[in-house]
């Protein structure tokens, strides 16, 4: 069944204007749904588990992905909020959930062959998942070229790249991966990335899974050319966590609940008065101008990033290990993500 109204038209996501910047398709589409609540073209469905919430979103039609900003394709989002608390138990439990949801989206063979990028900057913290996933991730390739008696059943020939930034290569992510492509011939790629996300809650604490590919860098403004099946030939995973929030979310956040607070507690106040005259999209606009002196791509990040950003990759690194290669065991993805 196709996922769009017509699968030859063209997609280009155009967020609103006013929308706070997240990379993420669930705040994407509660942020549509608060605009337009008969918004058609998109299902959604939540599976509450024990320790934490998956949330699959749907866009089937072009006018659903048009009004979310994002392609039509599969989104599945694993919010873990206790992820934070370093609790290894819940990391292997995230983990082997990450690797059934990512293998009902993998439709390669076993003997297929897989590509893995980690996109982002390896000298800036809040960017290294990418780099730090793959310095964790079993790759396999050079072991089938010359010991491929050392490869048991049930393992996948796995490459890996992390290709860095155009601030320090020079070139596009997109060039560099589209000719390892070229050489290399993979069946598929995954693309892991660092995201940001329009809740601070969800910070650290939620990945994101699509069967749409990504668009590197676009959560922080800084949007470069997509990595997808349209641009590399193949099918393209992209595997993301948030690690920042726009700083002027949270100053519109800090704002709409100070003003709540005031209407409760002080009812008929002058303040409240003056800012219900405004829209929410005047009221975006206003704290966006009164930030815009600090620097227009102010993104926040917790201070904590260092311990979280580590124990992500981990997470995200074995998931992808017991996703990729169906013979592997759990215990034998704690010894190999290393």
């Amino acid at each position: 069944m196709s996922r769009t109204d017509d699968p030859r038209e063209p997609f280009e996501a155009v967020p609103q204007t006013f929308s706070p910047r997240t990379d993420l398709a669930v705040e994407a589409h509660e942020l549509a749904r608060a605009a337009a609540p008969n918004l058609r073209g998109i299902d959604e469905s939540v599976e509450e588990l024990e320790n934490f919430r998956i949330t699959r979103v749907h866009v089937r039609t072009v006018e659903g992905a048009r009004a979310i900003g994002k392609p039509p394709g599969t989104y599945i989002t694993l919010d873990v909020p206790g992820i934070r608390r370093r609790d290894p138990a819940l990391q292997d439990e995230v983990a082997a959930h990450l690797a059934k949801e990512l293998q009902q989206l993998i439709d390669i063979p076993e003997d297929g062959s897989v590509l893995v990028v980690g996109l982002g900057n390896s000298h800036v913290t809040p960017d290294a998942l990418g780099p730090l996933v793959m310095n964790r991730l079993f790759v396999t390739r050079h072991l089938f070229h010359y010991m491929p008696e050392a490869i048991g059943e049930g393992y996948r020939t796995v490459s890996g790249v992390a290709p860095g930034v155009l601030g320090i290569t020079g070139i596009e992510t997109s060039e560099i991966v589209q000719g390892i492509v070229e050489h290399v011939k993979p069946d598929l790629v995954v693309a892991i990335d660092a995201l940001a996300a329009r809740s601070l809650s969800r910070v650290n604490a939620t990945i994101q899974i699509a069967d749409t590919g990504i668009n590197p860098g676009a959560g922080v403004g800084n949007k470069r050319k997509a990595l997808n099946r349209e641009t590399l030939g193949i099918p393209v995973i992209a595997v993301g966590v948030p690690t920042v929030v726009d700083a002027s979310t949270i100053a519109n956040d800090s704002m709409e609940l100070l003003l709540g607070q005031l209407r409760s507690s002080v009812p008929n106040n002058g303040a409240t008065k003056i800012f219900d005259q405004f829209s929410p999209e005047e009221k975006w606009q206003m704290i966006r101008e009164v930030l815009e002196p600090l620097g227009d791509n102010l993104m926040v990040t917790p201070k904590e990033i260092d311990e979280f950003i580590d124990d992500t990759a981990h997470v995200v690194a074995k998931g992808l290990n017991l996703a990729l290669h169906p013979g592997m065991t759990s215990e034998d993805a704690d010894v190999l993500t290393h």
